[in-house]
């Protein structure tokens, strides 16, 4: 695609978390994909003044994930950058990733199980999921290892009317247990990390709507993903079925699709509240990734929000 030069003035999306944009920030974007993606240069990372942070803040919300280059930064330089965008999580709700790490950090290994093989929106399994994930790889395999993000708000958009007005009025179940609950009572005892201000005991169910309206944008996505969503309130099991997968097979049709293939020095920046991604498991050498999340709000859907019942208050 054709490298142009994108004043942030246009860009559509309003600044997130009312961080003023000044006029005159520009970045060299290269679009990924005809609804989501960019590459972005024009930015050194460890020294980006605060009008640039705010850009970021408001290309992120236009294009959902973007991708930097080059940026050889450390551990330290990766949450203090997180930091300046949002306020920081815990590195996960549950993982342990060890005293090598920050605390803010999430390192996933594939030398421990740490793979992303299945459609996947990040800890949507609690009751205020992050607004964003910042990721950038620490070991490459020489071949293989990319990531594809989906398009949550171009699957909505392309759904025909009654289906997008059906999924307007349901409710879905979202449950870590599945994935992390025997890791929470055994090799971590009962007790995870705190997040949002509170002790991890347990992994109750929460309930999100379907379609999630963007709190910037204010724009509708699907926001279901087969990593962490149960079930569809309200219907009957093979309903629900039927439905997911009517909604997973439209979230991940080929043109709702980016992909990226990781080279050292990359950060990749995505939003957490409407794209999902899938990382191939298809390399024999080992990978490492470093991820640092940012606090996000309760999921409001097209008539508000839902009742999270269970896991932590908000």
């Amino acid at each position: 695609m054709t490298t142009s030069v994108v004043h942030t003035a246009a860009v559509r999306a309003a600044p997130i978390d009312d961080v003023e944009v000044v006029a005159g920030v520009e970045f060299d974007v290269e679009q990924l994909g005809p609804h989501m993606g960019a590459r972005l240069s024009g930015i050194d990372v460890p020294c980006a003044n605060d009008a640039q942070i705010g850009a970021l803040r408001v290309a992120l919300a236009e294009y959902r994930v973007l991708v930097l280059r080059d940026q050889h930064i450390t551990d330290g330089q990766h949450v203090e950058f997180a930091g300046r965008i949002g306020d920081l999580t815990a590195g996960h709700p549950v993982w342990d990733s060890g005293a090598d790490v920050p605390e803010q950090m999430y390192s996933l290994d594939s030398a421990d199980n740490g793979f992303a093989d299945v459609w996947h929106t990040d800890v949507t399994f609690m009751p205020r999921p992050p607004a964003a994930s910042i990721l950038r790889p620490i070991v490459l395999p020489d071949v293989g290892g990319d990531t594809s993000w989906a398009d949550g708000e171009a699957a909505y958009t392309s759904l025909s009317s009654p289906l997008q007005r059906l999924a307007d009025e349901l409710t879905a179940v979202h449950d870590g247990d599945r994935e992390f609950g025997y890791y929470l009572r055994h090799p971590r005892g009962g007790t995870g990390n705190r997040w949002d201000g509170a002790e991890v005991t347990s992994l109750a169910p929460v309930r999100h709507p379907v379609v999630r309206v963007h709190p910037v944008t204010g724009r509708k996505a699907l926001f279901v993903n087969p990593g962490f969503t149960s079930h569809i309130e309200g219907v009957s099991e093979a309903e629900s079925r039927g439905l997911l997968d009517v909604f997973y097979n439209h979230l991940t049709r080929p043109e709702h699709l980016v992909r990226h293939s990781w080279r050292v020095g990359d950060i990749v920046l995505w939003d957490n509240r409407s794209t999902l991604h899938y990382a191939n498991r298809d390399y024999s050498q080992r990978r490492v990734m470093h991820r640092v999340t940012l606090r996000g709000d309760r999921p409001v859907g097209p008539s508000g929000p839902v009742e999270p019942f269970g896991g932590l208050s908000v």
